[in-house]
């Protein structure tokens, strides 16, 4: 007996158990009056799209409460809500909906972070919390039974933190004149709100970014229907739609994604920047950041700080002195900036020495400007912080020199009179020492001028304009010759500070100073990853030069059509090396303010950085030098087999013409010497459905993925096709490559059509060449359609 009422003992408390963990449980993805999120506690919302729970960002021990990513293998938090008040125990904090709001109750049971509703109504007790497919935490009454017909109380969506997700919004409150933001992190592990912020501004219709909720220093430019002036990336009918939305209480924007299986959102890093990233595969991939350049971003290294735009740490400290905070660093909030190595001079100023920096980007306020202009370099004098400097290239015209003023007890003096950049010791104790100072700054700036140092002045954005004497010099007068295109030949160089450089003599231009100045500019302004960047330019009387960034690795024909050179690409390089092309393309056709054709693209104008990264030349040139594009068809030398079919037909030339050529190759080599039509060998396995690896470079031995090899040669077919309006954007091509988008079987170009019914290919010729050299690299390889392989890696670039 005793025997069986323990056993209903046990029961019981069996029962019990299960009943108050019956009670405590959660809704899949609501949080209802009577339930707690605790612990290790989340919910899901009903697609598992996203996840809500307690976090600890990086290495942290402290938690917040949050929302993340449930199908993305990287945890990616979207949105926070107590960022400024962590707790230290996520199993003795609550989560709970508490007299009609939802409200974070750390380990002491302290409210320290709340919806913070006027709570007033008698169904207080059936309000919950939802957490949306789109990522978007509500707030409403659950008492209804149809939840869509629901008014929502609050909502995660218009209190964002530093992500702004599909189906959000950045709006202005008429009634209120209140502005939502995003504000980035303080830094990788702490959500606190940082000092950049992004918010709309309803006059101009344009999203506008500012430090410290005061300096502006980035605006999207004015939404005209389609697109943000300044901002072509963020466009409609590309990735997402954007609508523009005005009320009689508010006025934002919103936004969509076109294909829903797509994972993308638009953040405010801790860089400073607004980012889109999609996630693809196993990672995010940032398609694009404004402002483009990390050095463009408000007081990004703080006071003291100094950014180098080429530098692979955009921050240093100047010379003298040290990080403030190491920690803060090495999180990427280089906000606090540096102070001075020897900390507070105790000499009251006497010995005090000065530092020459020369090459800087100076702030762009002066707290006061002395004594006037000479020759249009004046003399600023900056007390206290010194924010927003820039290290520039030597001889960038751009530059201008700055005197720091350091402690002479300061360890960059150590070296005595050999020590690099010391340049005057002086007492400064009183106002005849701050003139002193003063009039040896003008005239070291006058020595400079006259001197001529780098003999190179700044033109708009960051171009440099040389001399070309100066090129002379750098390129051995032109002794070292890397390549002849259609638009000129190309020379390596080397600036003074040992910089390699390749330099571009155009021929034949038929434009006007002003006009050819104007084009060169416009050329300096457009920056992308995967496109040459120029330096700048030199023009005097009839002598055209336009300098590049040299790239060590040469040109994409070397590697692809020169075997005996053992210079063999594996397929997953050729393969990254395709999807970079193109999104420099595209960049070229969708994202530049007017649309840039580039009209020859071939593997002699794809070049390869250190790292392989490919970037596109040659782009912009066709204007440049002043020719109609009824006439650039006289340029391509070796290329009129890959030119589109409107070239011929001689209709206007459109942003297509590069797509064909893109996805164009010619020829195959096989036995007895015999070179075979390409397009029709290949048309003939997609035909047949026969080894798609038999169109590989022997040289790779058949390694390479079966499914990017369809894919590419899929595109490729699409690229080709006959009428330009079947054939894809550069910026399909792109989502197609990176898998964002599927892509269908295409049909046979008319034009091969005969050939692959007749189960003939053309034979070019038996193997003969013709030399012809590439944009940067000494090679004397044949005519591309003459002598290329099978490199199916090219399929979709060259």
């Amino acid at each position: 007996m005793i025997l069986t009422n323990h056993y209903c003992t046990m029961i019981h408390l069996v029962l019990i158990c299960l009943c108050i963990k019956s009670s405590s449980s959660l809704a899949a993805d609501t949080i209802s009056g009577n339930q707690i999120l605790s612990g290790s506690q989340t919910i899901v919302s009903s697609g598992a799209n996203f996840e809500l729970g307690f976090f600890n960002p990086g290495t942290t021990s402290k938690y917040y409460i949050g929302i993340w990513y449930k199908k993305v293998t990287k945890r990616t938090v979207v949105w926070v809500a107590n960022r400024e008040t962590p707790i230290l125990d996520k199993n003795s904090a609550q989560l709970k909906v508490l007299d009609g709001n939802l409200v974070l109750l750390n380990e002491s049971q302290a409210k320290i972070w709340s919806t913070d509703l006027n709570t007033t109504s008698s169904n207080n007790s059936s309000v919950v919390a939802v957490l949306r497919d789109d990522g978007n935490l509500v707030l409403r009454d659950g008492s209804g039974s149809n939840s869509t017909s629901v008014e929502t109380l609050w909502e995660s969506f218009d209190n964002p933190a530093d992500t702004w997700l599909p189906g959000g919004r950045l709006a202005y409150d008429k009634k209120t004149r209140k502005k939502q933001r995003l504000i980035s992190w303080k830094n990788t592990e702490d959500p606190a709100p940082g000092l950049f912020s992004l918010e709309f501004d309803p006059e101009m219709k344009q999203y506008i970014m500012r430090w410290n909720e005061s300096e502006q220093y980035w605006k999207s430019g004015a939404w005209d229907g389609h697109i943000f002036s300044d901002a072509p990336e963020m466009r409609l009918n590309y990735i997402y739609n954007f609508t523009y939305i005005d009320t009689a209480n508010e006025t934002y924007f919103t936004y969509s994604l076109y294909n829903h299986s797509i994972i993308s959102r638009f953040i405010l890093d801790v860089s400073g920047q607004i980012q889109q990233l999609s996630w693809v595969s196993t990672d995010w991939i940032l398609f694009w950041s404004k402002p483009s350049q990390q050095c463009e971003v408000y007081a990004y290294c703080g006071a003291f700080g100094c950014c180098n735009q080429k530098s692979s740490l955009f921050c240093n400290c100047l010379p003298g002195f040290k990080h403030k905070s190491e920690s803060d660093w090495g999180l990427k909030d280089y906000s606090g900036g540096c102070c001075e190595n020897n900390g507070s001079s105790t000499s009251n100023g006497r010995g005090d020495k000065f530092l020459m920096q020369p090459y800087m980007r100076l702030p762009p306020h002066p707290q006061s400007v002395a004594v006037g202009n000479i020759d249009e370099n004046s003399c600023s004098l900056w007390n206290g912080e010194l924010l927003n400097l820039q290290q520039l290239s030597q001889g960038d015209g751009n530059g201008r020199t700055i005197y720091i003023r350091l402690s002479a007890s300061s360890s960059v003096f150590s070296g005595g009179k050999n020590n690099k950049g010391v340049v005057i010791g002086a007492s400064f104790g009183s106002a005849v020492g701050v003139l002193a100072l003063l009039v040896i700054v003008v005239a070291v700036m006058w020595r400079l001028k006259g001197k001529g140092v780098g003999s190179s002045k700044g033109v708009k954005g960051s171009l440099v304009t040389f001399g070309y004497k100066d090129l002379q010099n750098a390129t051995k007068n032109f002794s070292d010759k890397l390549g002849e295109g259609g638009f000129g030949s190309v020379f390596r160089g080397n600036l003074p500070d040992s910089t390699a450089i390749a330099v571009k003599k155009l021929e034949s231009i038929s434009q006007g100073e002003k006009q050819f100045r104007t084009e060169v500019s416009t050329i300096g302004t457009i920056q992308h990853v995967n496109l040459v960047r120029l330096r700048g330019f030199c023009s005097e009387g009839n002598k055209k030069l336009l300098i590049y960034d040299y790239m060590e690795n040469g040109s994409l024909d070397s590697y692809l059509f020169h075997a005996n050179e053992m210079k063999v690409l594996e397929w997953k390089k050729r393969y990254k090396i395709a999807v970079g092309i193109a999104r420099g393309l595209s960049y070229l056709h969708e994202k530049c303010r007017d649309c840039i054709i580039h009209c020859d693209i071939k593997p002699e104008n794809i070049l390869l950085d250190t790292e392989f990264c490919p970037k596109v030349a040659d782009f912009g040139l066709a204007k440049l030098v002043g020719r109609d594009f009824s006439r650039v068809l006289t340029t391509m030398r070796g290329t009129r087999g890959y030119l589109a079919p409107e070239w011929i037909l001689g209709v206007a030339i459109t942003a297509k013409a590069d797509v064909y050529i893109s996805g164009r190759r010619n020829s195959e080599n096989s036995q007895e010497g015999k070179v075979k039509y390409f397009p029709s060998l290949a048309a003939r396995v997609m035909v047949d459905g026969g080894d798609i690896l038999g169109l590989l470079d022997p040289a790779l031995d058949g390694n390479a993925d079966v499914e990017e090899v369809l894919k590419i040669c899929k595109v490729a077919c699409w690229c080709i096709q006959d009428e330009e309006d079947i054939r894809p954007s550069m910026g399909q091509v792109v989502q197609i490559l990176e898998g964002l988008m599927d892509v269908n079987t295409p049909p046979i170009p008319r034009s091969l059509q005969l050939f692959v019914e007749s189960q003939e290919h053309i034979i070019f010729f038996t193997d003969s060449s013709s030399a012809s050299q590439s944009s940067q690299t000494k090679s004397n390889n044949s005519s591309t359609s003459s002598r290329s392989n099978s490199q199916m890696a090219t399929s979709s670039t060259d």
